[in-house]
């Protein structure tokens, strides 16, 4: 892959290296944080689908609810319950070896139900853009500014569907668009 003209630097959201992009994709400065994010994102998602699963088979008519049924209903990790129990916040029924019960009337009033996944099938909100010419730069201001051919721009602007608009011989494209996709950390 060739080498971008450009110099736009940004911080890795794993390792918190500061790295020059390689395109306007770039996320993650290296493979390796680019591997640990996707473990993260899967992981998280196994464990949604685990606490939905789970959910669902719990009966809404049981009045006590052991703490991993509870960490699956209720917005709460597992070791704020046993920290609660153990400072006598919520009070808990010890049944035998690994058979704490709590009562579900007292987690409902202190933590709100766990919300659903949102499915990635829902469209997202159309964003609306102030169009005029002084919240906006030219393809030509653009390419000035930072440092980037006027067919990578255009490139950039399809590829991202950000809107344009023309007036006269002049292509205008929202500022606040096009920072944020050409946005750099000031070394």
């Amino acid at each position: 892959m060739a080498q971008a003209k450009y110099e736009i630097r940004r911080k890795c959201p794993i390792c918190g290296a500061v790295f020059q992009i390689r395109t306007i994709d770039s996320v993650y400065c290296s493979k390796q944080c680019s591997d640990v994010a996707y473990k993260r994102k899967k992981d998280r998602e196994a464990k949604e689908a685990k606490y939905e699963q789970l959910a669902k088979e719990i009966p809404d008519i049981r009045e006590f609810l052991s703490v991993q049924e509870a960490v699956a209903v209720y917005c709460v990790e597992r070791d704020t319950l046993y920290r609660e129990i153990r400072k006598g916040k919520i009070p808990a029924v010890n049944l035998g070896t690994k058979q704490l019960r709590l009562n579900r009337a007292d987690l409902e009033q202190r933590y709100p139900r766990r919300k659903k996944v949102r499915k990635a099938a829902q469209k997202p909100i159309p964003k609306t853009y102030n169009m005029e010419p002084e919240n906006c730069y030219t393809i030509g201001e653009i390419s000035k500014k930072f440092r980037i051919h006027d067919s990578s721009v255009w490139a950039h602007i399809r590829k991202f569907s950000i809107p344009t608009r023309q007036i006269g011989n002049y292509v205008y494209a929202p500022k606040s668009e096009i920072d944020k996709l050409y946005k750099s950390i000031k070394l």
